[in-house]
């Protein structure tokens, strides 16, 4: 028989197993929790994989069903955050939360009055305890960590950021989340920040002999026309999987403008699911994190033909993998 000494190893042997295995959850699992479901390849199944940064201008002929009047794709990720739907991030890495009182600084115009951290309380405060949680779902959460009601959270349909009825309390921040209103005065005009950048991975699926463009994060920047020094800045960046999921599911005003045909507009996330988006390549994953603008010695001519000869040579890498 065991005596307590012996009983006692054990179990803390078996405890440290548990936790252990708990630290490595996401390893073991293998797949990626940014990924939408039918986007998820497991690491074992990965034959190829490299990471994309796209520069999308919503002043694009193409890119303008995104940016229809009234039904900007920046204004309806902005009026989520307001309403409490979705949370946003400090990058595109997507692993540290943006606080709300951080996002309405960023999102208010530079040299302006009353945009300060006296509007709005405490650091951090509005998105509640737990506002430093990089759970998947934990965007949008529920009325423990000063959200309102869980149903509030939970879904992007009827509750969806600039639809209808809950355009104006997203405006006024009069919600049932229960976050201070905005000062919506001295804030960029959703219809003036027409830069997107768009980071995904772009994966060869051995298993199904197919290549996936795997959309990580979108993130809005504040174009340099409109900062005083002539600077690009990031109001914020956002989960691919949490703005489909949250905000553009099941929400009609996340509709994709077909100009041509009434009868045929797109949600935002059927839009980019399709491919319907014009971008241009503008960095890679690389062992010294430059852009290939940074790789020519900055902006030029050389850069763009140089971003483009790697798009084709990754369309010419997908077709090997087919002939072969």
């Amino acid at each position: 028989m065991l005596n307590n000494k012996q009983l006692s190893l054990i179990f803390a042997f078996m405890l440290s197993l548990t936790l252990g295995a708990k630290a490595q959850e996401i390893d073991l699992n293998g797949f990626n929790e940014n990924s939408l479901f039918h986007r998820q390849v497991h690491k074992s199944d990965q034959l190829y994989k490299r990471t994309l940064w796209y520069r999308m201008d919503l002043r694009e002929k193409q890119n303008r069903p995104f940016f229809a009047n009234s039904n900007e794709i920046t204004k309806i990720i902005i009026d989520a955050v307001k309403a409490g739907i979705i949370r946003p991030f400090e990058n595109d890495s997507l692993k540290e939360r943006m606080s709300y009182e951080k996002f309405i600084k960023n999102l208010t115009i530079k040299g302006s009055e009353g945009g300060g951290e006296d509007d709005f309380g405490d650091e951090g405060g509005d998105w509640g305890s737990d506002g430093g949680s990089t759970d998947g779902g934990g965007a949008g959460g529920g009325g423990d960590d000063g959200w309102g009601s869980s149903d509030a959270g939970a879904g992007g349909g009827d509750a969806g950021a600039g639809g209808g009825d809950g355009e104006a309390a997203a405006e006024t921040g009069d919600g049932d989340g229960g976050e201070p209103a905005a000062t919506g005065g001295n804030e960029y005009f959703p219809g003036q920040l027409d830069i997107l950048t768009i980071k995904e991975d772009l994966i060869f699926d051995k298993k199904r002999s197919r290549m996936h463009h795997d959309i990580q994060a979108v993130t809005i920047k504040i174009p340099a026309s409109l900062h005083p020094a002539g600077l690009e800045e990031t109001l914020a960046a956002f989960s691919y999987k949490e703005l489909c999921e949250q905000v553009f599911k099941d929400n009609p005003a996340a509709r994709w403008y077909n100009n041509d045909n009434l009868s045929e507009h797109r949600n935002f996330m059927e839009a980019f699911e399709l491919r319907l988006f014009s971008a241009h390549l503008y960095k890679f994953e690389n062992w010294d994190n430059t852009e290939i603008a940074e790789m020519y010695g900055g902006e030029g001519k050389a850069a763009i033909l140089a971003a483009q000869q790697l798009e084709f040579e990754l369309i010419d890498f997908e077709q090997d993998f087919w002939e072969n």
